[in-house]
């Protein structure tokens, strides 16, 4: 486990130290969710738009998916693995990049962030996927907004992987729980 965490804090300072200050506030902007409303919006639409008759029931499960992910890296998995975040490790004391004196909790293991963006990503990409074949995009999308975590110092690498694992994770069971819903109220009529 020490190697495995050692590897870690090695592959962290690599793409931590692949900053500019031409792009930091780019970084900044770009992990904030409100930053992301417009697209929320749309994919919204989207999701109406493709499936007018069963939409509701898969935002149900969008919901789901999300909340799920959310709760269990928040609520779980950070209370019991107090895996301090890069920005708050002693032993990487002045080596880490932070932009405009964010360091976010004091835990990090598992990224919130990354769980709730791939909840997302594959939920959407499940329920949109034979109506837009451009919705595989949304990964790079999941990809872009986890790195930003690591680009502010704020998450080691295999704080976003196991985080994004999570949320495909939920992403696939908000998907099931949508069409359970979905075939139960059909069957009802």
């Amino acid at each position: 486990m020490q190697s495995l965490s050692a590897f870690d804090q090695k592959l962290f300072l690599f793409f931590n130290g692949l900053h500019h200050p031409a792009v930091d506030q780019l970084m900044f902007f770009a992990t904030d969710t409100l930053t992301w409303l417009p697209l929320y919006a749309f994919l919204l639409y989207l999701l109406f738009k493709a499936n007018s008759q069963t939409a509701w029931y898969l935002l149900v499960g969008l919901a789901l998916a999300v909340a799920l992910s959310d709760q269990i890296t928040t609520s779980l998995m950070k209370p019991l693995f107090a895996r301090l975040r890069p920005s708050h490790d002693p032993a990487l004391a002045g080596m880490v990049h932070i932009v405009n004196g964010y360091t976010g909790g004091l835990y990090g293991f598992a990224s919130s962030h990354s769980a709730n963006t791939f909840a997302s990503a594959l939920f959407l990409w499940l329920a949109l996927k034979k109506t837009y074949n451009a919705i595989t995009w949304i990964f790079a999308w999941a990809v872009f907004v986890t790195y930003t975590r690591i680009y502010l110092g704020v998450h080691y690498p295999g704080d976003v992987v196991v985080g994004a694992l999570v949320g495909l994770v939920c992403g696939l069971v908000g998907f099931r729980a949508a069409q359970w819903l979905m075939d139960r109220v059909s069957r009802s009529r």
